[in-house]
């Protein structure tokens, strides 16, 4: 990591009208819903830690400056375990922001202050979004900005993010403190005696040395072994860190523990002081009705219970509202069927127009409602639940709990799922989250099990595929944890409380989701609809389909068509349902599949590699061999389980 860019560099605000601000805090405190107020951009907002692993980049004109405003992942300190924590840091203390937007929830204003006291040792201008104050309020718990703002030497804005409420403040206070003559905090923290004068000390070698590490941050940071801290110093001058690892263990003989404990008892201690002055409890709290489910929703019997009933009724009534949505479209189009013949009306009607119905039905049906139902989950607070839950299945696949926060986003789409695996602490765990989460059923995979095998063969056979989908990746996860042997690292994971669903911000989400497939996914399969009825017009679907049937037709017994399905499903995997119309014909699909055939080909969609996009994002993150051998493994494993799936069903059915 390099710091070059600690040096000073002055600015005069005044004569330059850019200013960088960047959205800092922890997980689940409003920042994305502060950026979406400030910029527009619908950045999505989750009631659950860890949704955040990218910048978010929009700006904001106010009194005739351009604020750039980036949104950073929620961390809880500046230590690099992971990777938010690293692209924190390394952007706060690199790139040198104009001002942070510190942004608090004010229902946890003891805790999140432990991360604001770590912003002021870095000596870096601030200013705090106190969010959630009405949460607060409901709560009995009242806040002295004024109090808080004396103490901690910086502004304080209270914000209601979701409603829009204090944005105008903020963005005033940036352009205050970014236009002021300080370039730093105007607080400093004290902590006890025993560390400042350690600290002074290291500070003062540090300035003789020249070495701008934000001289106070970086002699605390020296002070707790932090390892890209002391590689630096150590570059530089291997002597400094001798006399702060000497100056460390002073301390931890004084105290008998670690300097890195004493240090964050110190913050934990002012945080405490800070908090018990500046607010107060104007009646003593009752548990919520949230507190209450909590009580259910986390215990280790009946949550499980609960999240199966939540998940079975949420697979079961999208198969029966999609059906019903299904049919209503088709009947609408075929019923108004014009008279034609030819090859240019066939492919105007059979290939675009049922192209196009198809792909509407299997949007509004399936697609929509998946969104709709994802985005409440997120909104309230039960997503984190479920992560909990998960905790104990995922140690026996070698992870932890947080693990499951990609997979809970890969049932919307694996993509951004995939780059949410970087979380993880280490290598190992972020490829073996990586491969398990393109595993899992995303929306587009869902409109498949629930379009075909939900629709025509009934919703217990689609809950079924899921149970055996989700008991296939346990066994995956199980066996890459023996070949790629590791241990992962304990974690302590944000657990909100449950809120009321904002119904705008559902709406926003699911339509941010839902447009990509409105503006990308359409067109392209009303193309290959198109492209299929030609083929099928001059005989090269049958050519095409006479190669692939050893596999499509002598081992996993499905028609000599579905091969080219299976083509285009690597593009976009509804694509191989709607074009399943296309070729037989027909909407109603039980007229060239059995019951079996339609098992079979949704197992064989449910499992290989979800599409063109995840490959490029697994190519981005881990580089086109552990693509690849994603890309054949996943392939390999649908052909070899759709096969003996065939076979056993066929005893069966």
């Amino acid at each position: 990591m390099s710091f070059d860019k600690l040096k000073g560099r002055e600015k005069d605000i005044h004569s330059v009208q850019d200013i960088t601000i960047a959205l800092a805090g922890n997980a689940n405190v409003g920042k994305s819903a502060i950026f979406n107020q400030m910029t527009g951009l619908e950045q999505v907002i989750g009631n659950w830690a860890g949704k955040t692993v990218e910048l978010a980049d929009g700006t904001l004109r106010h009194h005739g400056k351009t604020i750039r405003i980036i949104d950073l992942p929620g961390i809880y300190s500046f230590s690099t375990y992971s990777e938010e924590e690293i692209v924190t840091r390394d952007y706060i203390a690199q790139e040198r922001p104009d001002v942070i937007v510190n942004v608090i929830d004010a229902t946890q204003l003891e805790r999140n202050l432990f991360f604001t006291l770590q912003l002021i040792e870095m000596q870096v201008p601030f200013v705090i979004a106190l969010n959630l104050v009405d949460a607060a309020e409901k709560r009995g718990i009242y806040i002295d900005v004024v109090k808080l703002s004396k103490a901690l030497g910086v502004p304080v804005i209270k914000t209601i993010a979701v409603k829009g409420i204090g944005i105008h403040e903020i963005a005033d206070s940036v352009i205050a403190v970014a236009g002021s003559k300080s370039d730093t905090c105007i607080t400093r923290i004290k902590y006890g005696p025993e560390i400042e004068e350690r600290v002074l000390k290291i500070c003062g070698i540090l300035a003789d040395s020249k070495i701008n590490l934000l001289n106070r941050w970086g002699a605390i940071k020296l002070l707790e072994g932090d390892v890209e801290i002391i590689k630096v110093v150590k570059n530089n001058n291997p002597g400094i860190v001798e006399t702060a690892e000497h100056l460390a263990n002073e301390i931890s003989n004084l105290h008998k523990e670690s300097c890195g404990t004493v240090l964050a008892s110190e913050r934990y201690a002012v945080a405490a002081r800070i908090s018990r002055n500046a607010q107060k409890q104007s009646k003593p709290l009752k548990p919520s009705f949230g507190e209450k489910f909590d009580s259910l929703s986390l215990h280790p019997i009946w949550g499980y219970i609960l999240l199966f009933a939540v998940m079975s009724s949420i697979l079961i009534f999208i198969s029966i509202f999609g059906g019903l949505v299904s049919d209503f479209i088709t009947n609408l189009f075929e019923n108004n069927k014009p008279a034609i013949s030819g090859i240019g009306p066939d492919l105007a009607w059979n290939g675009a127009v049922v192209g196009f119905y198809a792909a509407l039905a299997v949007a509004l049906g399936f697609i929509l409602p998946f969104y709709l139902i994802l985005g409440f989950l997120e909104d309230s607070g039960y997503l984190p639940k479920i992560a909990y839950l998960m905790d104990q299945p995922c140690h026996a696949m070698g992870l932890h709990g947080k693990a499951s926060i990609p997979m809970l986003l890969a049932f919307g789409c694996n993509v951004p799922a995939c780059m949410a695996c970087r979380i993880m602490e280490n290598k190992r765990d972020k490829k073996i989250a990586m491969f398990l989460t393109t595993l899992v059923p995303c929306s587009a995979r869902t409109a498949v099990i629930l379009g075909l095998v939900g629709a025509f063969v009934g919703w217990q056979w689609a809950v079924a595929l899921y149970i055996f989908d989700f008991i296939l990746i346990f066994m995956i996860g199980i066996a890459l944890n023996r070949l790629m042997p590791g241990t992962s690292p304990g974690i302590i994971m944000e657990m909100p409380s449950y809120r009321t669903p904002s119904l705008s911000i559902v709406g926003k989400q699911a339509w941010g989701r839902f447009r990509e497939f409105i503006w990308f996914a359409l067109p392209l399969i009303i193309v290959g609809s198109v492209i299929i009825e030609g083929m099928r017009s001059t005989e090269v679907l049958n050519t095409v389909s006479g190669i692939m049937s050893p596999v499509t037709v002598l081992w996993l017994g499905l028609p000599a068509f579905t091969g080219i399905l299976l083509i285009f499903g690597i593009l976009r995997k509804e694509a191989a349902l709607v074009l399943l119309v296309t070729v037989a014909g027909s909407a109603n699909i039980a007229s060239v599949m059995s019951p079996i055939q339609m098992i079979v080909f949704a197992i064989v969609v449910m499992i290989y590699i979800p599409c063109i996009s995840t490959i490029a994002v697994l190519i981005k993150e881990e580089g086109w061999k552990f693509a690849a051998a994603v890309t054949v493994a996943e392939i390999g494993l649908a052909v070899l389980v759709g096969g003996i799936a065939f076979r056993i069903l066929g005893v069966f059915m």
